[in-house]
């Protein structure tokens, strides 16, 4: 059940107020961190919420999400003069119930189509801990939302890492659940292959009450997990920026003297992983979704974004559905590989780019790629993963683990004995 002491509901109507001052001044931070909000219902006497596990918790929403009476521009112009949502998406009814107040939709990535989180249309958030750096993405403006004390909980998406890059980079807690945990129903798509709900805060046990209020059935994604960790020699550890590999290695040992059992050993299955096109899976999936717009109005993009969705014609329609039967293969292999384990990595490779450093295209595809590549397995695996902070002398970086599906319960249970041996 959730912890009601993490937020005072006695408070959450001069918490909410204070919020939106802050955004009002442009407090160092807050600029860019959302879209829209939704400060007049958000303060409405008759919207304060009385009960619930949520009651006296703040919650940003992606803009991915319908929020009744609010337009979902899911970060991009082509959709700012849709209609308002006539309801809320599933997940977002499931938090109201809850009590949550929500205070708005906060930026991405348009279409949430990277993982650095930069945005041309709205601009970008700067990252919580260094405003010369990227705030990480998709999910952007949630995490740092989180980070600021703005919110107490961002609910976003994960497809690729687009809850755990920005976490590990904001200093935060992210949280993937298994795909069918959560409904995604008024929540528009980047990938119905390979899109999560998930969520972020500053504890994993506030991101534990966001997934039990959201999830369909608790009961059902309690399988156990296991205690022992394994980290992979041939995936995800062969070439971590310096600071993040004496971060990683200062986390294990952290770990292993606490009494943790962590050993290292290659999974085949990631090694097949590298066969899966999921660049192709996103971008035949992504140009199908919006291919209206596509085809109607292409100079509204961000010219990234368009760039990924022309790649959809690289392939074939057969060379797609191999590419879902391999993904189809591979998750069971996982599951029986990595047996009475829990794979623990990096969140990401590297610290959050500089501005600077994704100017040209060349170098923010290649960042997008790194930022990506390890909290992918579990996107493809269609498993559950979260990333919990570690701080080492002044570094923060992301420590992960993932497991096969419907162990939610269990790893966040897990990630919370971490956060005690991090603390």
């Amino acid at each position: 059940m959730a912890d009601t002491s993490l937020w005072n509901r006695e408070t959450v109507q001069d918490r909410a107020a204070n919020v939106f001052a802050r955004l009002d001044r442009e407090e160092s931070g807050t600029k860019h961190v959302f879209i829209q909000t939704f400060a007049t219902q958000c303060l409405s006497t008759e919207t304060m919420p009385q009960a619930g596990p949520l009651a006296g918790a703040l919650v940003s929403v992606k803009d991915l999400f319908d929020v009744k009476s609010f337009v979902t521009r899911a970060g991009t112009i082509f959709l700012s003069d849709a209609p308002p949502a006539e309801k809320d998406a599933e997940a977002i009814r499931r938090l109201r119930d809850a009590g949550a107040l929500l205070l708005g939709h906060t930026n991405m990535t348009e279409l949430a189509y990277s993982g650095l989180g930069l945005n041309p249309h709205y601009n970008t958030p700067c990252n919580a801990l260094d405003p010369d750096r990227i705030p990480g993405g998709s999910t952007s403006g949630g995490a740092v939302s989180v980070a600021l004390g703005l919110a107490d909980i961002a609910i976003g998406t994960d497809t690729g890492g687009s809850c755990r890059i920005p976490a590990a980079f904001n200093g935060i807690v992210g949280f993937k659940p298994t795909q069918s945990a959560i409904s995604r129903q008024g929540c528009k798509p980047l990938s119905q292959t390979l899109d999560s709900v998930g969520v972020m805060a500053q504890s994993v046990a506030a991101c534990r009450a966001a997934f039990e209020v959201m999830a369909k059935d608790n009961a059902d994604f309690d399988r156990p997990v296991s205690k022992r960790f394994i980290v992979p020699t041939n995936f995800g550890t062969h070439d971590l920026e310096p600071v993040i590999a004496n971060a990683f290695e200062a986390a294990i040992a952290r770990l292993t003297a606490a009494g943790h059992s962590v050993s290292y050993a290659p999974l085949n299955v990631l090694d097949l992983m590298a066969e899966f096109p999921a660049w192709h899976v996103t971008s035949v999936e992504c140009r199908a979704n919006y291919a209206e717009a596509f085809a109607q109005s292409p100079e509204t993009f961000d010219p990234r974004v368009l760039s990924r969705m022309h790649r959809a014609e690289e392939r074939g329609a057969v060379a797609y559905r191999e590419s879902l039967n391999l993904r189809a293969a591979l998750i069971p292999q996982f599951e029986t590989e990595l047996a009475d384990a829990t794979l623990l990595m990096p969140t990401v490779p590297i610290q959050a780019p500089r501005f600077s450093e994704v100017d040209e295209d060349a170098s923010f595809n290649s960042k997008n790629l790194q930022a990506l590549r390890n909290p992918s397995v579990a996107n493809v695996m269609d498993g559950c993963s979260v990333s919990v902070p570690f701080w080492h002398e002044d570094t923060c970086i992301g420590v992960m683990l993932t497991a096969p599906a419907k162990r939610d319960l269990g790893l966040l249970a897990l990630a919370e004995s971490l956060e005690r041996v991090f603390a």
